[in-house]
């Protein structure tokens, strides 16, 4: 009753899907690029035996990296297929990876598309990234004997009791599992009650990451265009964070700093900055590629791929989605290029990392946007404090490592398994 339910709804809303998808277009047009693939109709089949790695957008793509680039090393003989579902995410793939994986949109998750999926690839392990737990693609992988694992997997409180009010496919779903790599022992235990089995905590892959090639240059050429100024960075801002933080700017100055604002999503870059204008506020934009001029206190940072960059450009980075109820954002990379970190009260999304970083000495809680831009000031007035924060946040970052290697143990051991049970059916 309730797969059949799951499946009545996903028909209903179809109109709805293909509708936001096309609307989604207008600002990103690679939404509409290859639409066939949501369905499951690709073209070129693979040439070798493939190793699936979903990685929905951006930030999953960003944690996948350390474990994408060592089952590349440990396994030559397979072809890796990346799959995403947003543009921002299939972006981000191809600015990493290039042509050393193939690139693909995952099929929406209606049984006969991603039965196309799974028959077109015929995968030998699939990896879903943090909570990417789709009811019919599990079903279906599961018939066509496809090993999947949910690895870096996050479960907060929030999202356990969503999830608990479809327990009947959550248990089904996860019991098909054939291992989780939990981030946290929270994570792990939330999974188990929804149903899981074999869950290892394994720890963040995103503590494993290395910045990106040529963002020190990339920094240095930023921190010229700020001409010695001190710089707080707003990094992933959401939707109503801008406007609580300009509000708070016009009650408690920086003083001569700049404020940095990157919004999350590169669809809010244009409201961004209409929302500088309309508080007749003067600044520049990124993608300018200009210095900061006389009197210009605001920077709008409208690029992808460039926040390892920004965050070695500045001297305090706050996270954002974390002054209104949004969950919070990750704060691994800030802290792993030395730069103190200001959350919010909002960090459920990354609970343990922004506690630990916090009782590391890395990072500081703020209560509301106006405590923020007091302890932003505070901090850019004393260096010394910036510096034993930046060197306990690269400490941090440095005791959690190892995600990808326990996480890779587990890829392994599953494709070994399924090797074995492929001969015994041959045999």
């Amino acid at each position: 009753m309730w797969r059949a339910g799951y499946r009545l709804l996903l028909w209903l809303a179809l109109p709805w899907i293909l509708a936001r998808l096309w609307w989604r277009g207008r600002a990103e047009p690679g939404c509409r690029r290859d639409i066939g693939e949501r369905f499951g109709f690709y073209r070129e089949p693979a040439a070798r035996p493939v190793i699936w790695l979903h990685a929905v957008s951006v930030g999953e793509i960003r944690a996948a990296e350390p474990l994408l680039r060592a089952l590349q090393s440990r396994n030559p003989e397979f072809e890796i297929l990346l799959t995403q579902m947003t543009a921002t995410g299939r972006e981000a793939a191809q600015q990493l990876f290039g042509d050393s994986v193939r690139i693909a949109w995952l099929a929406y998750d209606y049984p006969s598309a991603v039965g196309r999926f799974l028959r077109h690839f015929r995968p030998r392990l699939g990896i879903l990234m943090e909570t990417e737990i789709w009811f019919n693609l599990v079903d279906k992988a599961r018939r066509c004997r496809v090993p999947l694992m949910l690895a870096n997997a996050r479960m907060s409180e929030k999202s356990a009791r969503g999830y608990a009010l479809v327990a009947p496919l959550v248990h089904r779903a996860l019991g098909c599992m054939g291992a989780i790599a939990a981030q946290t022992e929270g994570d792990a235990e939330r999974l188990r009650l929804l149903g899981a089995r074999s869950v290892e905590v394994t720890g963040n892959l995103k503590f494993d990451a290395e910045p990106a090639l040529g963002s020190e240059a990339l920094a240095a050429q930023f921190r010229g265009w700020f001409g010695g100024r001190r710089v707080l960075l707003a990094a992933s801002t959401r939707e109503g964070e801008e406007e609580l933080l300009l509000d708070a700017l016009e009650r408690n100055a920086l003083g001569d700093a700049v404020l940095l604002i990157v919004p999350r999503h590169p669809q809010r870059f244009d409201a961004v900055a209409h929302l500088l204008s309309a508080r007749g506020l003067k600044y520049t934009r990124r993608s300018a590629n200009l210095p900061l001029e006389r009197g210009c206190d605001f920077v709008l940072g409208d690029s992808m791929g460039e926040m390892a960059a920004y965050y070695r450009a500045c001297d305090v980075a706050f996270i954002g989605g974390s002054l209104l109820a949004y969950g919070g954002q990750n704060l691994i990379e800030a802290c792993a290029a030395g730069v103190p970190v200001l959350v919010g009260p909002h960090t459920y999304n990354f609970a343990q990392a922004a506690d630990s970083a916090i009782a590391a000495g890395a990072a500081r809680r703020v209560g509301d946007a106006e405590d923020l831009i007091r302890q932003a000031r505070a901090l850019l007035q004393d260096a010394a404090l910036r510096e034993r924060m930046g060197r306990s946040g690269v400490a941090f970052c440095a005791a959690h490592r190892g995600a990808s290697k326990r996480t890779l143990a587990i890829c392994e051991r599953l494709l070994a398994r399924r090797m074995i049970n492929s001969s015994r059916a041959d045999g």
